[in-house]
């Protein structure tokens, strides 16, 4: 029986193997980064919805919307509330509009949504950032 150089190198060998593996193993991906300076998860673009959907706090602070889609109900909270009211103000109340911007998760909905599967599915909450809000003059 030989124990000497041979064995030993196969044996740092396959610890050598074994330890690279374990620390280059990928398994775990990023978490989503939420909030409005976050991870933007996708953008919409040229959203139709009637300007009474858009429901703004009286001095311009906040704003939100919510979608539904039959069962499901999405809400978005405004980034930049501030920035849009003005143009928010001068829409007519009756207008269709369309909006675009970047949407990101909001925090308190990921939080939540990782304690409840109903939560999760049925109702999703984001934040966007608004970069068009305009008219839609089609027709008029």
């Amino acid at each position: 029986m030989h124990i000497g150089g041979e064995a030993n190198s196969d044996i740092e060998e396959a610890v050598a193997k074994a330890t690279g593996a374990l620390f280059s193993w990928s398994g775990c991906k990023k978490q989503v980064k939420c909030g409005c300076d976050g991870d933007v998860l996708r953008s919409m673009t040229n959203e139709l919805m009637d300007r009474s959907q858009i429901i703004y706090s009286s001095d311009g602070s906040s704003a939100y919307f919510t979608v539904s889609n039959g069962y499901y109900y999405d809400t978005y909270y405004f980034c930049n509330p501030g920035e849009v009211y003005p143009k928010f103000k001068e829409l007519a109340e009756d207008d269709q509009i369309i909006l675009s911007g970047d949407l990101y998760w909001e925090c308190t909905y990921m939080m939540n949504s990782s304690n409840s599967s109903y939560y999760s599915y049925y109702y999703k909450v984001y934040n966007i950032n608004v970069t068009e809000l305009k008219s839609y003059l089609y027709g008029k």
